[in-house]
């Protein structure tokens, strides 16, 4: 990435990724999120790669059904 972003958006980062891939990139963002304070939304179906959030924000028929800290 070039540039210190404000807010990065992730739609579906690892979504066609073999899971050793991932998990790497998950760790990536996390560490890129921890070392910069940066803003990460990711949109997600993938339980695994919601597991390295700090909040997750859980959505139905476009509602907010649960918000996890």
């Amino acid at each position: 990435m070039i540039g210190q972003l404000k807010i990065l958006f992730a739609d579906e980062p690892t979504g066609n990724l073999d899971s050793k891939t991932g998990e790497d990139i998950m760790k990536l963002l996390q560490k890129i999120n921890k070392m910069n304070h940066q803003t990460i939304i990711m949109v997600t179906h993938s339980k695994e790669a919601a597991q390295y959030t700090d909040r997750t924000i859980i959505m139905k028929d476009g509602q907010i059904i649960n918000i996890i800290k």
